[in-house]
């Protein structure tokens, strides 16, 4: 099993955040149903990416990998059938777009996943919104989770869904645009509205009410393009936490911070508990000043339910309390990350417990002990900067997950002096 040995730090120098894994994974669905050649610059090289390239060819598309780019040939908005069983790992971008997407085939259409994808994915709220346009659906193990099988094609019609994912959402959207007649979707309890923008930002040819009602005129038709994948910007939360909580100074390359990515919103938030940073727009860099004493806060963290592991560890190092609420959808991710990083940040002394949709965490002398991952890539990596503040040694286990979005994570971070390996 892959681990990583962590012990106290302290870093200084230059690190590249990795692309944008959900840029990326938008990009290839989207050229590849384009009409023509299509070509993605600097996309992520991931598990992630690499499930979405071969769904994509199961649907149709012609698809050549090169190490710096991807050239697609699309299908032209033409679904039929796939070639064979989409597996989308550990993908739940992959699960739920390609579900949708496969509803606008007329043959049968099945996508399954790793064990994550099948157990801890909730299929219902999307395989319900399905079968009110008239998709037969089935969860194969009667359990509303993957395997599920499809078939449409996609009706006009009025559809409503649970918005607190939303994948779920993003996924009804992008099959809307590409069927073949006018589709009404209704959004209750809409939640991480930044991916919903984002998801947006790749359409045309819609109207909208707020976050609560799309009107997708549909047969969308989209020519080939080029495009350049932004920095991830939730990957950005990593080396900036790491540098607050050691106390360094580093300088941060690929940072759009005018991109509509929703994470972004954690650099603000950590501005206004006292962190010093210098944005240059101009040059895409971020640079960590050394900080005076970050103060906890309480924060609704749903429009970047992702940082939620790493504001956790950063929330130890934070004087006073800090309280993330609005986080339910949170259990629904790689793992239940709200029990997970409360079980493992107890195990290193932290004081915090978990709440009905968040944590309370207050500031806490870490000790370097042995902690667990769950496979999940974002706590395998908040574990290990939460050891760069310890004292003692970390060791976090597995962390072959961290590949899903910053798989050069290991080297960055020696490179910049961490005592890490």
């Amino acid at each position: 099993m892959s681990f990583y040995s962590v012990k106290k730090s302290e870093l200084n120098g230059e690190i590249t955040i990795p692309p944008s894994k959900s840029h990326s994974l938008r990009a290839i669905l989207f050229a590849s149903m384009a009409t023509g050649k299509s070509v993605i610059h600097q996309y992520l090289h991931s598990p992630d990416t690499h499930a979405m390239i071969e769904a994509c060819r199961l649907f149709g598309a012609k698809i050549h990998i090169f190490p710096n780019r991807l050239e697609i040939e699309g299908i032209d908005g033409n679904i039929t059938h796939t070639e064979n069983v989409i597996d989308a790992g550990n993908s739940g971008i992959v699960l739920r777009f390609c579900t949708a997407i496969g509803a606008l085939a007329s043959h049968p259409v099945v996508i399954t996943g790793d064990h994550s994808i099948r157990h801890n994915r909730p299929m219902k709220p999307l395989l319900d919104g399905l079968l009110q346009l008239k998709v037969q659906t089935a969860s194969m193990r009667g359990d509303g989770y993957a395997p599920v099988i499809i078939q449409g094609p996609i009706q006009s019609g009025t559809v409503t869904i649970d918005g607190a994912d939303s994948q779920n959402v993003s996924a009804l959207l992008i099959a809307a645009a590409f069927a073949t007649g006018p589709i009404e979707i209704l959004v209750k309890n809409p939640g991480e509205k930044p991916w919903v923008d984002l998801t947006l930002s790749w359409l045309k040819n819609y109207s909208r009410e707020g976050y609560e009602r799309f009107v997708m005129n549909g047969n969308s038709r989209y020519p080939g393009f080029e495009y350049h994948v932004p920095g991830d910007l939730s990957s950005l939360a990593f080396p900036v936490a790491a540098a607050l909580i050691t106390g360094s100074e580093i300088l941060i390359h690929n940072v759009d911070l005018d991109d509509i990515q929703g994470d972004k919103e954690l650099i603000f938030l950590l501005q206004e508990m006292g962190a010093h940073f210098v944005i240059d727009s101009k040059n895409k860099t971020l640079q960590v000043k050394k900080s005076g004493i970050l103060r906890g806060c309480k924060v609704d963290i749903n429009n970047f339910i992702d940082a939620l592991p790493i504001l956790t560890v950063i929330g130890c190092f934070a004087e006073g309390e800090t309280h993330i609420f609005n986080a339910k959808v949170a259990k629904q991710k790689e793992c239940d990350r709200i029990t997970g990083i409360t079980t493992e940040l107890q195990k290193m002394g932290a004081k915090l417990v978990a709440t009905e949709d968040g944590l309370k965490i207050r500031k806490s002398e870490l000790k370097g002990t042995s902690v667990h991952s769950y496979q999940d890539h974002r706590m395998a990596m908040s574990l290990a900067i939460a050891g760069f503040g310890a004292s003692g040694e970390t060791t976090v286990s597995p962390v072959d997950c961290v590949a899903k979005t910053f798989p050069s994570f290991l080297n960055d971070f020696q490179i910049m002096g961490a005592n890490f390996k």
